[in-house]
């Protein structure tokens, strides 16, 4: 680890926007830009309830984490051919790159297509080849399938069942969409088969959720990384025990603040998290309609909360030990910033 340098804080910005991090906690669909969307409803012949670019972003005013949902799967209404998806993963993944991301684990809602009558071919092929093309932005890219916690466990298993031809194209799986009322150990068998096939587990708790849903994804879930988690700090022997266990949580400030589980950004736990030991990073969760991607996420949370260059270098290098990627590339990436962090400190 470099030695860390005082940044002042008119240069700090341009140190989180240059810094290579990962980002582990993104919704491709949520990356959905109001004009992609008009362009993907055009090319399939598409009427949308909006007549502007302008009045569909302006719709974006969300109370909480349904009426955010409500929009986030209309929108996706416009995604219809390999080729949508393949372009909608594209300009993330240009977005991506141009915000030093090294790696990304793209979080992806199949229910939402088939239940539409996308095939899950159609979703994966189109996904996974903008993963691959992905490659020649510098971008390291895998996916991870998500199941939808507001519909049942049964519908989960067929979910995985239709996923299972394509398993050599996604990494893991995940649990997300309302959480409320929807607690983990509701998907335990689906979770449980899916240890068995090798994939990686992930789910979002302790978003709006109690500390309860953290432990029980870790215990009865058995996930290796919690999505969100910021309930954890109002249950002491959870902090620490994601502290000793040193399990990832994948924080997303921007949508904290959107969805009001913060009543502002100076009041973000993203520093106490760090203080306690945890290993938490910096995520956009869905750029679109949050009002940033992963660089906008790190900036305004940096300049409201006065976190500086010792937890910038902290966040970059978690986010890489948190990400399932090789240990050679992990090693790479994190000797990479390590190296613009010492030509900061010159």
């Amino acid at each position: 680890m470099p030695s860390i340098p005082h940044i002042p804080a008119d240069r700090l910005p341009a140190l989180l926007r240059a810094m290579p991090k990962a980002e582990l906690h993104i919704h491709i669909e949520g990356s959905l830009e109001p004009e992609l969307i008009f362009a993907l409803a055009q090319r399939n012949g598409l009427s949308l309830p909006y007549p502007s670019v302008e009045a569909l972003r302006r719709a974006y005013a969300f109370t909480d984490l349904q009426s955010f949902l409500d929009i986030y799967y209309a929108g996706a209404g416009v995604l219809l051919t390999e080729q949508d998806f393949y372009d909608m993963g594209m300009a993330y993944l240009k977005r991506a790159a141009a915000d030093h991301v090294l790696r990304t684990e793209i979080f992806f809602d199949p229910q939402t297509h088939t239940a539409r009558g996308v095939s899950m071919e159609t979703v994966i092929q189109g996904l996974h080849r903008a993963c691959r093309d992905g490659a020649a932005l510098g971008v390291s890219a895998e996916l991870i399938l998500c199941f939808l916690r507001h519909l049942s466990e049964e519908e989960a298993f067929e979910t995985l069942e239709q996923a299972l031809p394509w398993r050599d194209l996604f990494i893991g799986v995940g649990l997300d969409s309302s959480e409320l009322g929807h607690p983990p150990e509701k998907f335990a068998r689906v979770f449980a088969r899916c240890r068995e096939l090798g994939l990686r587990l992930v789910a979002h708790a302790g978003e709006e959720g109690p500390p309860a849903y953290v432990w029980s994804a870790l215990d009865v879930l058995k996930v290796e990384r919690i999505d969100h988690g910021v309930q954890s700090v109002h249950d002491a022997a959870l902090m620490r025990r994601l502290a000793q266990d040193r399990i990832p949580l994948t924080v997303c400030p921007l949508s904290n603040l959107k969805l009001c589980v913060f009543p502002t950004l100076q009041a973000h736990n993203l520093g106490a998290l760090l203080d306690a030991g945890l290993v938490a990073t910096v995520n956009s969760d869905d750029p679109a309609y949050f009002g940033g991607y992963v660089n906008d996420n790190y900036t305004q949370t940096f300049a409201a909360t006065g976190l500086g260059a010792a937890q910038a270098y902290v966040l970059a290098k978690n986010s890489f030990e948190a990400s399932f990627a090789e240990t050679r590339l992990k090693r790479d990436w994190i000797a990479k910033l390590d190296e613009v962090f010492e030509q900061a400190a010159r």
